[in-house]
């Protein structure tokens, strides 16, 4: 795979005014340039583009875990969620959110830090584009690109930053801080409403920009958004905001193209991109993080000490009713005939044996648990890989639930069953129920379709379902300490506090 080049913006790493600490101007890449080098022109620009892909996988904040992109799948979607265990106890605070009203912790700020990065720099590619020497529709597709960037971050800010869509009053309560051009000054919040607005604005202009400029990414690059990223993103979004007509229509668009994977590549490690791809991370290894990748957290056949030490596993309650006959079985370890240590899940010599026969390319140092997964692993070590962010399966299941909720109760049973059964999934498998059952289906199907993938404790939030883990004594396979149950009312219900660095240098947000 080819080498991306880029242009990091040395001069819009931020969209807020946090800008004026001097902490906070030191976060400038070596291989960022100035403004009016970037937007000589599209060639230029195309590459600053590509500057905010290669952001999606960068340390930040001096810390190991902060890696972009991959660090919100981990920290914020996969580990406080109902369905991920790690034998993890020191970290308890993040696994169990108890940080998220605690506005002085980075990891309150790392999301805001991130995603307003990526939007300031999607702002300035807005804001100079036009002025460019090159092509009209070159422009187009690289506003188009900028627009859907900036309607991505504000969509994965809000899901964090503000209530669930079913506590806001229909979007009378928080939103976001609505940076749309380069000022740095102070600024009031939005409202939810309005934060969707944005978001709807943002992406009707993409797909306009995107249709108008006749023009697609390279078909290799799955890392450059494209007009399906943006249709992809409006799906998620409206499902988010309970605008489930706008939800399913985005996402028949979105996986139009994108037929979904066969089974052979359903096992291949999620680390590269397959038909189903819709957008990714880039991520070889002449750009590998090193310890510091989200593949270095979970892969299960990486040689870094958070893999060895700690294997990523499936609660046990959800893997019990996966059916025998479905592929996505297969990709946890079955400890059933064996023995291992109910206090953790600690695999006997026997089940450790059977590990390293299933999958060979365990690290020979590797701790072994039962339900532990090997749906994902690692192309280079420590943790080299790429990282999906959309696939046309998460559409399918974005369609069943938008479908379920507009009472097109056949139309969201044939999106289960076609992703499902007619991918290979499970042939047997068959979709019958109704009512309550089939929505408890389609959650089942998220849980274990999407698991690993970051989607975890977003779903149980927009639902507003309580997390309710268990210990092996109560039918789970938690520890003691992460068998927790967490209201949708608990931890400020389940949203992140505004961070002290925003409201210390924005006075028009007041403190929290």
């Amino acid at each position: 795979m080819k080498k991306i080049k880029y242009i990091l913006i040395a001069l819009v790493l931020l969209s807020f005014s946090v800008a004026c600490s001097e902490d906070y101007l030191n976060t400038a890449p070596e291989s960022s340039v100035g403004t009016p080098t970037v937007f000589e022109t599209t060639e230029n620009a195309a590459m600053a583009v590509n500057g905010i892909a290669r952001m999606m996988t960068m340390q930040y904040l001096t810390q190991q875990g902060f890696n972009g992109e991959g660090t919100i799948k981990m920290y914020y979607g996969n580990y406080p969620g109902n369905y991920f265990y790690l034998n993890l106890p020191g970290w308890a605070a993040i696994i169990n959110s108890t940080y998220n009203e605690n506005v002085s912790s980075l990891y309150l700020y790392y999301p805001w830090y991130y995603y307003y990065k990526l939007i300031g720099n999607a702002n300035a590619i807005i804001a100079y584009i036009d002025d460019a020497e090159g092509a009209d529709v070159e422009k187009e597709f690289i506003k188009a690109q900028a627009y859907t960037y900036r309607a991505y971050s504000f969509m994965m800010l809000a899901q964090l930053y503000c209530y669930r869509w079913s506590d806001s009053n229909n979007g009378a309560s928080q939103g976001l801080v609505l940076r749309t051009d380069l000022s740095t000054g102070d600024m009031p919040t939005s409202t939810l409403l309005q934060t969707y607005d944005q978001i709807y604005v943002d992406l009707n202009e993409a797909i306009n920009l995107y249709k108008s400029s006749n023009k697609d990414r390279d078909k290799d690059n799955f890392w450059d958004p494209n007009i399906n990223v943006a249709y992809a993103t409006y799906a998620r979004a409206a499902l988010n905001r309970q605008d489930y007509a706008t939800a399913s229509a985005n996402a028949k668009l979105a996986r139009t193209g994108y037929p979904l994977m066969n089974v052979a590549d359903y096992k291949g490690g999620f680390c590269n991109p397959t038909s189903e791809w819709i957008w990714g991370c880039y991520g070889a290894t002449d750009e590998t993080l090193y310890y510091y990748s989200y593949f270095a957290y979970i892969a299960y056949n990486s040689n870094a000490s958070a893999v060895r030490t700690y294997p990523k596993c499936i609660s046990k309650e959800v893997y019990d009713k996966i059916p025998g006959t479905d592929i996505r079985r297969d990709l946890f370890l079955d400890p059933t005939g064996y023995t291992y240590t109910t206090s953790s899940g600690a695999a006997s010599a026997q089940l450790r044996a059977k590990a390293y026969e299933l999958y060979p390319d365990l690290d020979a140092s590797a701790s072994v648990y039962a339900y532990m997964q090997f749906k994902i692993k690692a192309n280079d070590m420590p943790g080299v890989g790429n990282m999906n962010n959309f696939r046309s399966s998460e559409m399918y299941l974005i369609e069943a639930e938008a479908e379920y909720f507009l009472n097109n109760t056949a139309a969201s049973q044939s999106a289960l069953v076609e992703l499902t059964k007619n991918s290979g999934r499970d042939s047997q498998y068959a979709c019958t129920k109704t009512g309550a059952d089939l929505l408890n289906e389609i959650k089942f199907y998220r849980a274990v379709e999407l698991w690993g993938e970051g989607f975890d404790w977003f779903d149980m939030k927009r639902w507003g379902d309580p997390i309710v883990r268990k210990t092996y004594e109560q039918g789970g396979n938690f520890l003691a300490v992460l068998a927790v149950t967490i209201k949708p009312e608990d931890n400020n219900k389940w949203t992140w506090k505004i961070p002290l660095r925003e409201t210390d240098y924005n006075k028009d947000v007041l403190p929290q």
